[in-house]
């Protein structure tokens, strides 16, 4: 068996450590698995290059020992979308916030899986901004309460697997920090993905989301109780499909939830550039 210790801990930056994450948050969680499935995958370390954005999340490019843009707000992907038709040889992970993603950078989001354009997005889904101390984002739950909704969020939130799908994007997953192992094994799927993929990671805040909503984290909201939150929501994709909408009521599912075949939109986008191209 391959020592994935020994392996993966030379694609952190060491000298950027110790992190500035909170104590129990789960990005460094999600940031490991980012790194054992470029390692699984056999990647070339000169050959992945990690696209963020801003927030929490964020800060995992900058612990990522590749070339790494950190760009501005919900503009990750789009960078993204840049760098991968002029170095298609590249392989681009974006690192990504439900905050930066789904709501400033929603368009972006969308765009990109409509195109089928060959990238990785690896969402921190922990339903807050946390790096601005905890407003609700979209993907907070309704009734959960934030710093600008001290009584309980009153919108429905996006299901971002949902909304890939719907767009277009060929592959998508979600998991979560306790279930680590799989949650590796998906993203490596996903890199390995021609086409759009998002890997949907539901993480935890204990600091401003746990806080804020102890009720729903067995009256504490710290790390252990938001971790246990999420094995006893989670469904796995095959047991989700002999449940009623009412059995799934309250729950997720856990999986690989989309896996088809399509062109992606580099390889598009060349031929056409080599169709128009006036010969010498």
């Amino acid at each position: 068996m391959t020592d994935l210790t020994s392996d993966y801990t030379k694609l952190l930056r060491q000298e950027r450590m110790p992190h500035i994450w909170c104590s129990g948050c789960g990005n460094g969680i999600v940031l490991q698995a980012v790194l054992r499935a470029v390692v699984s995958a056999g990647l070339e370390q000169d050959k992945v290059a990690v696209v963020s954005g801003i927030g929490c999340s964020s800060r995992a490019a900058l612990y990522a020992n590749f070339d790494t843009l950190h760009t501005t707000h919900g503009r990750a992907i789009a960078f993204a979308t840049g760098l991968k038709l002029a170095r298609p040889d590249l392989t681009v992970i974006v690192l990504t916030g439900d905050g930066d993603c789904a709501a400033i950078g929603g368009n972006h989001l969308i765009h990109a899986a409509r195109r089928n354009i060959d990238l990785t997005a690896v969402v921190f889904n922990n339903s807050t901004y946390g790096m601005t101390s905890g407003q609700y984002s979209p993907t907070t739950a309704t009734g959960a309460k934030a710093t600008t909704a001290p009584y309980g969020s009153a919108e429905p939130p996006f299901d971002l697997c949902k909304l890939a799908e719907a767009a277009g994007a060929t592959y998508v997953a979600r998991s979560t920090t306790y279930h680590a192992p799989q949650l590796a094994s998906l993203i490596e799927r996903a890199i390995r993905h021609r086409g759009f993929s998002l890997v949907d990671c539901i993480t935890a805040c204990p600091t401003y989301y746990g806080r804020r909503n102890r009720d729903m984290f067995d009256g504490t909201g710290d790390a252990v109780a938001m971790m246990k939150w999420q094995r006893d929501h989670a469904v796995p994709v095959s047991q989700a499909r002999r449940m009623s909408p009412e059995e799934l009521e309250g729950k997720f599912v856990i999986g690989e939830l989309v896996n088809v075949e399509s062109p992606d939109y580099s390889e598009q986008y060349a031929k056409l550039v080599l169709s128009k191209a006036v010969p010498h």
